[in-house]
């Protein structure tokens, strides 16, 4: 996975590992200083919002969306 940065994150209680092109976690953590959460509190809001999508690809997603509104 060249590019990709994976991070650790605890969702619902159990760890997981969520793997993001740079630019990608860039922008998730502007999401969530704008938002006034935390990266694991934004993620797990994308979690739970997600439907029949990986984990990775909601977010994906979540940061064009924001991006989109700017």
């Amino acid at each position: 996975m060249p590019g990709l940065r994976k991070r650790s994150i605890r969702l619902a209680g159990h760890a997981t590992s969520i793997a993001l092109e740079p630019e990608f976690w860039a922008v998730l953590e502007e999401m969530a200083k704008a938002r006034g959460v935390s990266l694991a509190g934004l993620i797990a809001e994308v979690d739970a919002a997600r439907v029949g999508r990986g984990l990775a690809s909601a977010c994906r997603l979540a940061v064009l969306g924001y991006a989109s509104k700017r």
